[in-house]
């Protein structure tokens, strides 16, 4: 029995090295979760034994099954399905076709690289079919890629660590009983219902607890939350093995996407929880590695956990996502990140367990195989997603428009689907959800309200644009930014409704627009000017867009030696600090950011030339 001494010691030195962890985290700018996991082995048996594994065994099932059901609802609290209505389908196929894909493959792979049975095989390739959310979350939120991106991929880890567990409890279940076709597809269906009723059943009757009227205190709210979330999970297990998980991710899908009070208390109070159960398991799963176990793989272990990076797991991507709206660098980044975590770890150990108890070999390769997959995955994804990020160009800019009206919807739409990140923040709610009806990340509030700012993702934007039919709610935002934010004139763009008004957003250095002189300066230039020019101040058949020059063929050519589309034209050449007019004699240079108008497609074959 565990003494509880000792384990109050072993929890008081996690905190410390989180503690630690995140320090590192913070100044290399590295997810924290990767100096959990050095810190784990240095402390374990095979390096300092700070923690010796043998001493809290018997309670370590109690507290990765605590931990994990806290980590997946907390993922699944911060996934809201009104936002990400564009890539449902994606993460659907990701996590059916895409789990199933990644399952075969890596079974096949093992069973020729690996001298293990076809059985063991298969139980391998059933739990590194999760992506882990508790390393894409922290990899999401470190390097800023697009929203769009970020919830399909957090979206996929949440509900793929649920699928991973049913998938290799039921291959278990094959392995050390026998189990038939007919005997499997029950197993996975009855497991299937079990999580997703409960898991419903507990989100809509602790949102209607929420939302019933009686006022109740944040303490209490995150006290009903977490009982809730442990009660979610032991039922879910007591009636199907292994489907507790999959409860919890439903459950905190139905919160993530429902409005009820407390909704921000309790998304605090459990992201507090997370970090230190994330760094309590992590480090005391990453304490159980042996390192003769890995050796004993070699280097065909090494070359698996390769293939399954590089080849089973972008092949999987790209077979799930194959006719999705998904850019093909988007879905190279996706394929990148594949970080496993806790939840295989933790049950390669469970498992391994059982195997030997039950005289059955293996138990010690499969975890040796599992902490490998879990070593090279974490390091590769967390040390270099940003870095893929930045070369696959899937960070964008971050947008914020304060007015969800016509012209502030028209134009968060327009940055959407340009690839930026883009939120809007207005007080209505009739504005709020037709914004979230085109897939626009909305944020219902007052934008005088600094807090309300802070959520939406202020402290990141690049650029803020005032909307509002209310000149003086406009200006007073505008100076608030930059009072309060340290925004930069240029990075103000702001809708001036009465002409007059002008002069007080100029003398900010505010750049401004006035939709009366806008609309008188486009119908000067639709009489006797250019159809091309005029079609695209209008924006109705063509396109504007600035283009950077990266093809290795146009580079150090002159503009009129380029065969660029016959309506197209290159308007302007932004070189350093130096604007330079687009003439046929100009000789474009690396990194040239070239301003282009096109008719229909033109512009987009023309950035395709410019841009490879």
């Amino acid at each position: 029995m565990l003494d509880p001494i000792l384990l109050l010691g072993l929890v008081v030195a996690v905190l410390a090295m989180s503690l630690v962890a995140q320090a590192l985290s913070s100044y290399f700018r590295i997810p924290f979760i990767i100096f959990l996991l050095i810190e784990g082995i240095i402390a374990g048996p095979e390096v300092l034994n700070l923690l010796n594994p043998a001493l809290y065994v018997d309670g370590l099932s109690t507290i990765v099954a605590i931990s994990v059901s806290v980590i997946v609802f907390d993922g699944g609290l911060h996934i809201d399905l009104k936002h990400i209505r564009m890539v449902q389908e994606s993460v659907l196929k990701l996590t059916t076709i895409g789990v199933f894909v990644t399952f075969l493959g890596t079974t096949v792979l093992t069973s020729l690289l690996i001298e293990i049975p076809l059985e063991l095989a298969a139980l391998f390739g059933a739990l590194v079919t999760a992506t882990g959310p508790t390393v894409i979350t922290p990899i999401v939120r470190n390097i800023q890629i697009s929203h769009k991106l970020g919830k399909i991929l957090e979206l996929e880890g949440v509900l793929n660590d649920a699928a991973s567990v049913i998938l290799a409890a039921m291959v278990f279940e094959w392995v050390a009983a026998e189990l038939s076709g007919t005997d499997a597809v029950v197993f996975i269906l009855y497991r299937l219902g079990i999580g997703i009723a409960l898991g419903s059943l507990s989100g809509f009757a602790l949102r209607w607890f929420f939302t019933r009227g009686k006022a109740i205190s944040n303490r209490t709210a995150r006290l009903v939350s977490l009982t809730a979330v442990f009660s979610c999970f032991v039922f879910s297990e007591y009636l199907g093995n292994e489907s507790g998980i999959l409860a919890v991710a439903i459950f905190g899908i139905i919160l993530g996407t429902s409005d009820f009070p407390y909704k921000d208390t309790i998304k605090e109070f459990k992201s507090d929880i997370v970090i230190v159960m994330l760094s309590l398991i992590f480090i005391l799963l990453a304490a159980m590695i042996k390192f003769e176990y890995i050796l004993r793989i070699g280097a065909s272990g090494v070359a698996l956990v390769l293939l399954l990076i590089f080849v089973i797991r972008p092949f999987a991507v790209f077979v799930s996502m194959w006719n999705s709206q998904i850019g093909t660098n988007e879905k190279l980044f996706i394929s990148f990140v594949g970080p496993r975590g806790v939840v295989p770890t933790a049950v390669a150990t469970y498992f391994a367990i059982k195997l030997d108890s039950m005289g059955i070999p293996g138990g010690q390769t499969l975890v040796g195989l599992v902490f490998l997959t879990v070593i090279i995955t974490v390091f590769m994804s967390g040390s270099l997603s940003k870095k893929v990020a930045e070369v696959l160009e899937v960070i964008p800019m971050e947008i914020l428009i304060i007015g969800g009206g016509k012209v502030g919807r028209i134009l968060a739409e327009r940055f959407d689907k340009r690839g930026e990140n883009v939120v809007v923040v207005d007080i209505s709610e009739d504005n709020c959800k037709k914004c979230m009806e085109l897939g626009i990340r909305t944020v219902q509030g007052d934008a005088g309200d600094v807090n309300v700012l802070k959520k939406a993702g202020i402290e990141n934007a690049k650029y803020v644009v005032a909307t509002t039919n209310q000149d003086n709610t406009n200006l007073l935002f505008c100076q608030l930014a930059k009072a309060s934010f340290g925004f930069r004139g240029d990075q103000l763009v702001a809708r001036v409704n009465e002409i007059e008004n002008l002069q007080a957003f100029w003398n900010l250095g505010i750049r401004s627009m006035s939709p009366a002189m806008t609309t008188a300066v486009v119908l000067d230039n639709m009489i006797g000017r250019p159809h091309l020019f005029s079609m695209c101040e209008v924006g109705g058949e063509g396109e504007m867009m600035e283009v950077k020059v990266t093809n290795p063929r146009v580079i150090g050519k002159a503009i009129k030696d380029i065969q660029f589309p016959e309506k197209s034209l290159l308007v302007m050449v932004q070189r350093g600090s130096d604007s330079i007019i687009a003439h046929g004699n100009l000789v474009l240079e690396y990194e040239d950011i070239v301003t282009v108008i096109g008719e229909g497609d033109a512009a987009k074959q023309t950035a395709a030339i410019l841009h490879k």
